[in-house]
C-alpha cells in the first residue's frame, strides 16, 4: 500500500482540466462503487461564497455537544488533505488517518479504471464511501465551486440545504454577476428538502428564493426575514418561528461569524435538530474552531518573532468581499484594543487583489507583499504590493512571512503592532504549517 500523497498525485493526472463542472463523471463512479451517496445518515448540504466552513464548523460543534456522531466534508484543505474529511465518532469526531484514506483512495482509483474525472470528484467519492460504510448521525457536506454541477450535489434528499453569504468569486467558472452565482448555487435546492438562506444582499436573496421556490423546497427560510441573529447585553440572540434562543457569543472572532452562527442555527432547526438540549447550542457556539479564519496565533515558532505585546492574527479570505468583512473585523477590535495594523499578503492571481485589499485603505499602516509556496497561479510578491499601493496602501515586498515578522519586529511602531497574515487560504496553510500548529 502506497502512501496517499502518491495516491493522489496520480489522481491530478486523470483529468486535464483542474475545474470541469459536471455530473456525469462522479455519479458513473459512484455507480461502480455501490450508490454510497444514497445510503448515508442524513445530509446537511452547504453551498456559497463565504462561510460555508464556519456555518459546518458552528453546526458540527453543536451536534458533537449534543453527543451525535457527525461526519464531515469541507475542502480545501489547509496543510494535509486528510482535514477534508472528518469521520464522526462518539466523543467528537477525526480526521480520516492515513491507512483508511490510502485504502479509499485506492479502491475508488480501480473502480474509476483511469476514465477522465477531475481530483475533486474522485475524492468527493471517497469522502462519500467512507461516510456510507461507518455509521455517524449526520453528514454535513461543503460544496466544493459553485453548486448545481459541483460533485457534491449528488445527494437526492438532504435534510436541509444552505446557502451562506453569495459573492463574486470564481467568476470564470460560475459567472461575472452576483445574480448568475446565485443561480449556480441555489443548484443544491431540492423538492421536499428545506432550503435556509442566509442573510446578504437582496439581488443574490432573490434569485434563491425564486429557485427554492420553483424546485419545491418543503420551507425557505430567509435571514433576516424569517431568522435573525443579533447581539444584546453581551449574549447572541437567534430569533426565528419557532422561538428564541439566548446563547454566549460566538468562540469565532468577527461581527461576520454572527452571521454564520445564526445560520447553523437555522439549518439544524429545519433540518430537525431543534431540539436538541440548550446546553449543546451553548457549547456548540462556545467551541467551534475553524482554522484560519480570523484565528489568533499566540504559540509557535512564528509567534515566537512577533515582538512582546503584539498581536498576531491569520485569516485565509481570498476575494473582495471575504476582505470586506476581515476589515471589519480589524477595525472592531481596533475599536476595542487600538493599535498599528500591519498586513503581510499574498495572494493567487485569479483573485482580485486591489479590490480585496483595497478594503483596507486607511486602516493598515503598513502592507508586506510576501510569495505564495508551491503555487502556479500565485502573484508575484512585487505584483501583490503594486496592487496594494494602487488601492492606496503603503506596502514593501517580502521574501517570505517569516521576514516579513523579523521585519515588523525590528522597526519602531507607536504601539505594539497588530500583525494581520491574510490573502490566501494557502498562504495560511504555510503559516500553521511553519508555525507548528496543524489544525486537528
Amino acid at each position: 500500500m502506497g502512501s496517499s500523497d502518491t495516491v493522489l498525485a496520480r489522481l491530478l493526472a486523470l483529468h486535464p482540466k483542474l475545474i470541469d463542472l459536471s455530473l456525469g463523471r462522479i455519479l458513473t463512479l459512484l455507480e461502480r462503487l455501490g450508490d454510497p451517496q444514497k445510503r448515508l445518515p442524513p445530509v446537511i448540504h452547504v453551498a456559497g461564497t463565504n462561510g460555508k466552513g464556519s456555518t459546518i464548523a458552528f453546526m458540527r460543534a453543536i451536534l458533537e455537544a449534543a453527543g451525535l456522531r457527525v461526519h464531515v466534508y469541507t475542502s480545501p484543505h489547509l496543510v494535509r488533505f486528510h482535514e477534508r474529511i472528518r469521520l464522526g465518532a462518539p466523543g467528537g469526531g477525526r480526521f480520516v488517518d492515513e491507512a483508511v484514506l490510502v485504502e479509499a483512495l485506492e479502491r475508488c482509483e480501480r473502480a474509476n479504471a483511469g476514465d477522465p474525472i477531475t481530483f475533486f470528484e474522485i475524492t468527493t467519492a471517497v469522502a462519500l464511501l467512507l461516510f456510507a460504510e461507518r455509521e455517524a448521525d449526520v453528514v454535513l457536506l461543503e460544496v466544493g465551486l459553485g453548486g448545481r454541477f459541483d460533485a457534491t450535489n449528488v445527494i437526492a434528499n438532504p435534510a436541509c440545504t444552505v446557502v451562506t453569504p453569495v459573492s463574486l468569486d470564481h467568476a470564470e467558472y460560475l459567472g461575472d454577476s452576483v445574480t448568475k452565482i446565485a443561480g449556480e448555487k441555489a443548484g443544491i435546492f431540492k423538492r421536499g428538502a428545506p432550503a435556509v438562506i442566509a442573510p446578504q444582499e437582496p439581488e443574490p436573496t432573490a434569485v434563491l428564493e425564486a429557485t427554492a421556490e420553483r424546485v419545491g423546497a418543503s420551507k425557505i427560510l430567509i435571514g433576516a426575514q424569517d431568522f435573525s441573529i443579533h447581539e444584546a447585553g453581551g449574549r447572541l440572540v437567534y430569533e426565528d418561528g419557532d422561538g428564541l434562543l439566548d446563547l454566549p457569543l460566538p468562540k469565532l472572532a468577527g461581527r461576520h461569524q454572527h452571521v454564520n452562527a445564526g445560520t447553523a442555527l437555522a439549518a439544524l432547526r429545519a433540518a430537525g435538530y431543534g431540539g436538541l438540549p440548550s446546553s449543546a447550542f451553548e457549547q456548540g457556539l462556545l467551541n467551534a474552531d475553524w482554522p484560519a479564519r480570523l484565528q489568533r496565533i499566540a504559540r509557535g515558532k512564528l509567534a515566537e518573532l512577533v515582538p512582546g505585546r503584539a498581536e498576531l492574527w491569520l485569516d485565509g479570505g481570498h476575494n473582495p468581499d471575504g476582505g470586506r468583512v476581515l476589515a471589519q473585523a480589524m477595525a472592531d477590535l481596533a475599536d476595542r484594543n487600538p493599535a498599528p495594523l500591519v498586513m503581510i499578503a499574498g495572494l493567487l492571481s485569479t483573485k482580485d487583489a486591489g479590490a480585496t485589499l483595497g478594503h483596507f485603505k486607511g486602516l493598515a499602516q503598513m502592507l508586506f507583499a510576501v510569495p505564495i509556496q508551491n503555487q502556479l497561479v500565485a502573484r508575484p510578491a512585487e505584483e501583490v504590493a503594486g496592487l496594494a499601493r494602487a488601492a492606496g496602501l503603503t506596502a514593501e515586498v517580502s521574501g517570505s512571512v517569516e521576514q516579513a515578522l523579523r521585519e515588523i519586529a525590528a522597526r519602531d511602531w507607536s504601539a505594539p503592532p497588530r500583525i494581520l497574515i491574510c490573502g490566501s487560504l494557502y498562504l495560511a496553510g504555510e503559516v500553521l504549517s511553519a508555525n507548528g500548529t496543524l489544525p486537528t
